[in-house]
């Protein structure tokens, strides 16, 4: 072989070297071990079905408007009566109208908001999924093993108001972003990242559904999607989310991944069941600014 052919093989291997992201090993085995324990996991087909539709374009983020691929919602079906029988989905729900959702305006939290706080706290604390994460945060000395102590970083974690917004007074939490959505400087849509609040969204007429975005259309069963949507008004230009899993699932990962690290942004990349992901949270003091996974291939097919 020659010395040509030797450097052509090199610069292959060191492309396909870079292409392939660095997999964090041990938060994708807690990671798996969490989705086994999901019992409280949605099946696609029969808990809800999904209409994926057309491939939505590019458009930039502050985007006033948005070509429209996708003339039905999302959820074709969503078991409501299924949802509202599981403890943890119950008291999750009940925390999704509890909020501003304007940046800029100040949350004013009442005693009974509190105590759907706490008491949606004491029902995923409760799961098979919660308990795990709760024993790895304690053997990475991340967490206190009393219970009613974990609870109160949760719940700073969370529920703690802060300033997203330098006008005003504390306009938003953790909870509030990834799972409710907010608006920002009445232009764009930022958070908004659970499959439960979407779909109530949609079922509100509140927010369309403009199509999926990846380079190949996602499976029917996929459990995490990127899309584009418009709520209120304003368009998100693309937006990532598990779709079917537990509120207590969501809440294991990602606090495991914003406890184990003490960066501003945190990125890990995971394997978990069929999907490789990018994991992100971003922090806000000692308290949740964002959080949210990007999907980077579906059963061995690249987004």
């Amino acid at each position: 072989m020659d010395m040509g052919c030797v450097v052509v093989l090199l610069a292959l291997f060191t492309l396909s070297d870079a292409a392939s992201p660095t997999v964090n090993q041990e938060l994708s085995d807690i990671f798996n071990e969490l989705w086994k324990l999901d019992v409280n996991r949605m099946e696609a087909g029969s808990d809800y079905k999904i209409s994926l539709q057309g491939k939505a374009g590019y458009i930039p983020q502050g985007s006033g408007s948005a070509v429209d691929h996708a003339s039905s919602p999302l959820f074709s079906l969503v078991d409501e009566a299924k949802l509202s029988s599981i403890t943890t989905y119950a008291r999750f729900m009940k925390l999704l109208d509890n909020y501003e959702r304007s940046t800029g305006v100040a949350e004013q939290v009442t005693t009974d908001e509190v105590t759907e706080n706490n008491s949606f706290l004491d029902a995923i604390l409760e799961t098979a999924v919660m308990k795990r994460a709760h024993r790895y945060l304690i053997n990475k000395g991340k967490s206190r093993s009393r219970l009613k102590q974990f609870k109160s970083q949760l719940y700073y974690m969370w529920f703690r108001l802060y300033h997203r917004d330098r006008n005003g007074g504390e306009d938003s939490s953790g909870f509030e972003h990834v799972f409710v959505g907010e608006t920002k400087f009445g232009r764009e849509i930022v958070g908004l990242h659970n499959w439960v609040q979407f779909y109530m969204q949609e079922k509100q007429d509140l927010l369309d559904y403009k199509g999926y975005k990846s380079s190949q259309l996602p499976d029917q069963d996929d459990h995490v999607l990127n899309v584009q949507f418009s709520w209120h008004g304003l368009i998100k230009p693309v937006a990532s989310a598990f779709v079917g899993v537990s509120p207590e699932f969501e809440m294991a990962i990602f606090s495991i991944l914003f406890l184990t690290s003490t960066e501003k942004t945190t990125t890990a990349v995971v394997n978990l069941d069929e999907y490789q992901l990018e994991m992100v949270v971003h922090r806000h003091g000692r308290s949740i600014g964002t959080a949210y996974p990007k999907l980077l291939s579906s059963n061995n097919r690249h987004i």
